[in-house]
């Protein structure tokens, strides 16, 4: 890759630490790939050659158990980094939710460049952190918040991750969800008739609009707030 200084996401990528000598050399030893929604770029338990920035799109991690059933453990957005750096073994499997593309770096190569570079070491460390934090938050909202507070949550998440990515309504308060309703059940735990019966409500209430089948409006977020516990 050479267009790592022109890079959308490089400002809030763990790149961006970097100077542009720095840039460079990161530049050369990566490559762009397309991800279709519903591949898979890591499998879980297997070596993970890899690790990679996102570029565009969301991928989610999933955790599967020995009789097959599955739990989305996180989920990655634009500019989020993915794959286990300094290790081997994933222990997820990464799978586009949508199309996306990402920036790959072979796993090995990586860590000897963050190994010379401590301040690229520092980022993945801070990156790391919010990672943990977020998912000690994710076991307690599956863990013991109800059907209302888990959508409610949701919905709050998707609002900062996705802010200004509003559709035809170009609202302040407005986003597009990157998948559907179904997608949206898998990730909470719940059924698609409790994900789609807890939106009708909230929007029954005034606390929202759905203008399209992935667009949400939050009109009073105080009370959506409230309603996440």
């Amino acid at each position: 890759m050479s267009d790592c200084a022109s890079c959308a996401v490089r400002g809030r990528a763990i790149c961006a630490s970097l100077d542009a000598g720095e840039l460079a050399e990161l530049g050369r030893m990566g490559r762009r790939q397309r991800v279709k929604s519903g591949h898979t770029l890591i499998w879980e338990g297997d070596d993970a050659p890899l690790v990679a920035n996102v570029l565009k799109g969301v991928l989610k991690l999933v955790v599967a158990a020995s009789d097959g059933r599955e739990q989305i453990v996180g989920i990655v957005f634009a500019s989020d980094f993915i794959g286990r750096p300094f290790g081997k073994e994933s222990l997820y499997r990464v799978t586009a939710m949508t199309d996306a593309e990402v920036c790959i770096y072979n796993r090995n190569s990586f860590d000897a460049f963050a190994g010379a570079h401590p301040h690229l070491q520092q980022k993945l460390l801070r990156r790391t952190l919010d990672e943990l934090d977020r998912a000690r938050y994710w076991m307690m909202l599956l863990g013991r918040k109800s059907a209302a507070e888990k959508v409610a949550s949701f919905l709050l998440e998707m609002s900062d991750r996705l802010a200004g990515q509003a559709g035809p309504t170009r609202r302040d308060d407005g986003f597009e969800l990157p998948f559907g309703r179904q997608q949206i059940a898998d990730i909470l735990g719940l059924t698609i008739e409790t994900t789609c019966r807890q939106l009708t409500r909230m929007r029954a209430d005034g606390l929202l609009d759905l203008p399209s089948r992935r667009e949400v409006v939050i009109h009073d977020r105080r009370a959506v707030e409230a309603m996440a516990g």
